[in-house]
């Protein structure tokens, strides 16, 4: 008997409560949702002032409702409210604009100098593969169709005559260099991706796809530098080359950071070591779309009209400083880093 009135006493406290300041929860309620959908402009001034006030208020009854031990619901619901209230009313509100200049600025340059360690590690791979890849077909010609797909090599392989080799390089308006450009933009895209996507498996299938990119450079550098074009082909590459080789070489990176994360994560649990290892990646690999894209740009533009070695040499040594430049020299500092 005297537990059912203690068990009524507290429904009915509980019942009090809720009927004094509910009124209040969901009036906070509505103006955040509105607010979130929305803009601050969609509520009046009056509204506007009243936010603070009613957060106050959603913070003194969450306090009294865990210290009377209401119902576990209610608590949940209240901490759930002040929790969005909190973030709206303190919480750190950016632009999209201001983002976006963020990234550009400072995220992304800093991800990549993060990772300087896997792209050196990358870059090295990319040489090790070409000079494997040169080293092999000079030796037996017959590794350059173990290594070159038919739909790259364009029908061009060690036995091609000096003269085809070379309408390549200066067929500035032919339709096949538009398909083969088209191509190689859309292959280095998936090596990208790949290298990236596969890093998981502890960081072997980027080092591998890495390896093999390389070993495919070298090949088809040692069919032209055989025929006396080696120089002429490194310009015809330049152009988007530098570009799109230090693009992959940062997917290449970011997979390496991610696998060797979960292969050694360290005090870390596995999956807290890939998730910190993931948030820098994924911001390079946000930044290796867009240098994909300007490769792009270069390969199909640049690449086609402009036949002048020096200049296309120029060009590709000019966007390779302006990467180093941009990741490793030109730094902005935010506002309370210091």
């Amino acid at each position: 008997m005297t537990l059912a009135a203690g068990t009524d006493a507290v429904r009915q406290s509980l019942a009090s409560f809720r009927q004094e300041r509910e009124a209040d929860w969901k009036a906070f309620e509505a103006l955040l949702a509105r607010v979130e959908k929305r803009a601050p402009r969609a509520l009046s001034e009056d509204e506007l002032l009243s936010l603070p006030l009613l957060y106050r208020s959603a913070l003194s009854s969450l306090s009294v409702a865990r210290a009377t031990s209401l119902d576990s619901a209610l608590i949940a619901y209240l901490e759930a409210l002040c929790l969005r209230g909190y973030f709206y009313l303190y919480g750190a509100r950016r632009s999209l604009r201001t983002r976006i200049g963020d990234f550009f600025l400072r995220d992304w340059p800093a991800a990549i100098r993060d990772l300087w360690r896997e792209v050196w590690a990358s870059v090295a791979l990319t040489v090790i593969g070409a000079i494997a890849g040169y080293w092999l077909v000079a030796s037996d010609k017959r590794w350059y169709d173990a290594i070159i797909a038919p739909s790259l090599a364009g029908g061009r392989n060690p036995d091609s005559s000096a003269e085809v080799l070379r309408s390549v390089l200066y067929g500035g308006g032919d339709h096949f260099l538009s398909g083969f450009a088209a191509y190689l933009f859309t292959h280095n895209t998936q090596v990208s991706i790949l290298a990236f996507a596969l890093g998981f498996a502890f960081a072997v299938p980027s080092v591998l796809i890495v390896l093999m990119n390389g070993c495919m450079l070298g090949a088809i550098f040692q069919i032209y530098a055989a025929k006396g074009l080696g120089f002429e082909l490194g310009g015809w590459l330049s152009i988007h080359g530098t570009t799109e080789l230090f693009a992959i070489a940062i997917a290449g990176a970011a997979g390496m950071r991610i696998g060797t994360s979960i292969a050694f994560p360290g005090e870390l649990t596995r999956m807290a070591a890939a998730a910190r290892a993931g948030r820098v990646a994924a911001t390079a690999m946000i930044g290796v779309t867009v240098m994909l894209l300007f490769a792009g740009l270069l390969e199909g533009i640049g690449r086609q009209t402009i036949t002048s070695d020096i200049v296309r040499y120029s060009i590709g040594g000019g966007m390779l400083a302006l990467w180093i430049c941009y990741f490793y020299l030109f730094r902005m500092v935010r506002h309370g880093d210091r």
